[in-house]
């Protein structure tokens, strides 16, 4: 599957857990686990938690960045659940996603009344 398609079922997926779970208010985990079960449910390889190495100037750092999911190897999925959205998560990443070498990533909101506008995407050359 390429990125897009990768990231179309994340968004449908995204909608069910967020109308699923009852809109806002719990804590990202709760999101992030329900949203993997959901993608694993559609026959998506998902990755949780996903440790990548940070390389500063020939070394490599002791304390790893984290993904929240990888799916398909292809887009990195943030989950939040906060009621204040900040720019500096798309920054964050933007980030990941030079770091790692992929070129799409997903930052979804579950704070949002409505999760569609929470969803916001974020590209490293795509």
């Amino acid at each position: 599957m390429t990125e897009n398609e990768v990231s179309r079922v994340v968004y449908e997926c995204a909608i069910e857990v967020h109308r699923a779970l009852g809109g806002p208010g719990l804590l990202e985990s709760v999101y992030e686990e329900a949203l993997a079960w959901e993608l694993e449910k559609r026959e998506l390889k998902v990755q949780r938690q996903v440790a990548i190495p940070i390389k500063y100037k020939g070394q490599i750092l002791g304390t790893p960045m984290r993904l929240d999911l990888l799916v398909e190897g292809v887009v990195i999925v943030e989950c939040k659940a906060t009621t204040q959205y900040d720019e500096i998560f798309e920054a964050q990443t933007l980030t990941y996603l030079r770091m790692s070498g992929l070129k799409l990533g997903l930052v979804i909101n579950f704070g949002e009344k409505l999760v569609k506008n929470g969803i916001h995407r974020v590209v490293n050359g795509l």
